[in-house]
């Protein structure tokens, strides 16, 4: 049985988000397919995430893994015990939402999810794959565009900083562009979710 987390970085609410609405046709593919599986959702903006509190920072980064009641740690530890993750979040002014960065501040604790060797760096999260969930507005195909887009690369490369190496992405482009068919693109997304779950 795997321990899959659910993270949701969007601030619409209930009902108007069109990240999570394609994020949810794929946990609801995935539960059919896993019905053994735990999915434990964590919606950022009803968790009580905050930004890294001013003189904590070495008092984390020390801790390890002995200390799972400390408030600090505990999204850490939570993040650390999940098998598999599923993230879900809009892109925004080219990078992810900044809630979503205090979040993944508080994941990514040396002696939890990696950890410093001689050689550097090292994830201590092995084993585990996630799939990021991103809608985007605008049309990042093109080679400029796609350069300066921050969100799903900084996802993907911190994620690898920590072990998570099996990344995969699920990007909708062009939703707020008036010559699309806004409906439409994310049936097509939908569609795509559902059938990605199988295989994850």
């Amino acid at each position: 049985m795997s321990k899959v987390l659910y993270i949701k970085a969007d601030a619409k609410i209930e009902g108007e988000s069109r990240t999570v609405r394609i994020a949810d046709s794929f946990i609801e593919s995935y539960k059919k397919n896993n019905p053994e599986d735990e999915i434990i959702e964590l919606d950022l903006y009803e968790s009580g995430i905050q930004f890294l509190p001013k003189g904590k920072v070495m008092e984390m980064r020390g801790a390890g893994m002995n200390d799972k009641n400390n408030p600090l740690l505990k999204f850490a530890c939570q993040f650390a015990e999940a098998d598999k993750y599923v993230i879900a979040e809009p892109i925004w002014n080219l990078g992810i939402p900044a809630i979503l960065k205090a979040y993944i501040d508080s994941v990514a604790i040396g002696g939890i999810t990696f950890r410093y060797t001689e050689k550097g760096p090292v994830g201590l999260c092995l084993n585990k794959k996630a799939i990021n969930i991103i809608t985007r507005g605008g049309d990042y195909s093109s080679e400029f565009k796609s350069s300066l887009e921050m969100a799903d690369k900084y996802l993907r490369n911190i994620f690898g900083f920590m072990g998570i190496t099996d990344f995969t992405s699920i990007a909708v482009d062009r939703l707020d562009m008036i010559t699309e068919d806004t409906e439409a693109l994310l049936n097509k997304a939908m569609e795509q979710a559902r059938e990605t779950a199988l295989a994850f």
